[in-house]
């Protein structure tokens, strides 16, 4: 199996998946969701395997979705649709994505997430979805675009937060270091950046020589926990939601932003703290809400 996006390999009872488009700080295109589910499958497949670990090439995991060009570009875009919207389209493509994302959690076999650099928007995604993650002290995770223009499809944040530190995160769309991640949970472990690979391989040494039956019993077990507690129905509102904040007045703003000073330049400003899309809502106070 050839992967464009990705690189795949087997030693040892370790299935090692590597995001690879490091020119490109491994962000989302649209092959990748597909690639990852195709290469979590195969892994799954194989006997041999007991153990899956996912990690990004060059200098960071994962920068997100590659927007800029869609973003700064005129008319209809991968994600923006011409008005009117047709929100099931939108639904379609991006549900499709969460359940690529989701064959890490779906895996019969542990995924272990190894995070350096950055796992910002998608990234955060995709990592989420893994058993567990261990990060470099120094490496970032978060979801900005809950800040406007997107709510993170996979909505893993609560299933690993919980309610308040969940908002927390999605209310400022804030990005944590390895060390933060860790100390509120959402992380297995934070390590120096020189550390982190010494510490995934003892962690996969320490699963790989538990029966693949054993393995697949117990994360099967916990996860219909969270199945039970209606993490699907979760996860069709939060991909619907998505499409939503892209075509709400707030999220076209940002894309005509983005078309006028560049990508980067309305990034900055969204996460800079001041009011977001000035004039495009409605001043809820003024209302008569009878």
């Amino acid at each position: 199996m050839n992967f464009e996006t990705l690189l795949y390999s087997v030693e040892d009872r370790v299935a090692t998946i590597t995001l690879n488009r490091p020119e490109r700080l491994n962000a989302i295109n649209e092959s990748l969701p597909r690639e990852l589910r195709e290469a979590v499958e195969k892994a799954d497949a194989d006997g041999s395997v007991h153990v899956i670990v996912l990690q990004g090439a060059g200098k960071g995991f994962c920068g997100g979705y590659d927007l800029v060009k869609y973003a700064e570009s005129e008319g209809e875009m991968h994600g923006n649709q011409e008005m009117p919207w047709d929100p099931t389209e939108d639904y379609a493509m991006m549900n499709r994505n969460t359940q690529d994302f989701m064959s890490l959690w779906r895996s019969r076999k542990p995924t272990i997430c190894k995070i350096h650099g950055a796992a910002a928007a998608g990234g955060s995604d995709i990592a989420l979805c893994c058993d567990m993650i261990i990060m470099a002290d120094d490496a970032r995770i978060g979801y900005p675009p809950a800040r406007v223009w997107g709510v993170p499809t996979t909505m893993m944040w609560v299933v690993r937060l919980g309610i308040e530190k969940a908002k927390r995160m999605l209310f400022t769309g804030d990005l944590v270091s390895g060390k933060e991640a860790e100390a509120m949970g959402l992380v297995h472990q934070s390590v120096p950046v020189d550390e982190l690979d010494h510490a995934v391989k003892d962690l996969v040494d320490r699963i790989k020589g538990v029966p693949r039956n054993q393995l697949m019993m117990c994360k099967l077990t916990v996860n219909q926990a969270y199945e039970s507690m209606g993490l699907h129905q979760t996860q069709m509102f939060a991909n619907f939601f998505d499409g939503v904040a892209r075509h709400s007045p707030e999220g076209l703003w940002f894309r005509d932003r983005a078309q006028n000073v560049g990508f980067k330049q309305a990034v900055s400003e969204r996460d800079s703290g001041e009011s977001i899309a000035p004039g495009t809502s409605k001043d809820m106070s003024k209302l008569d809400l009878g």
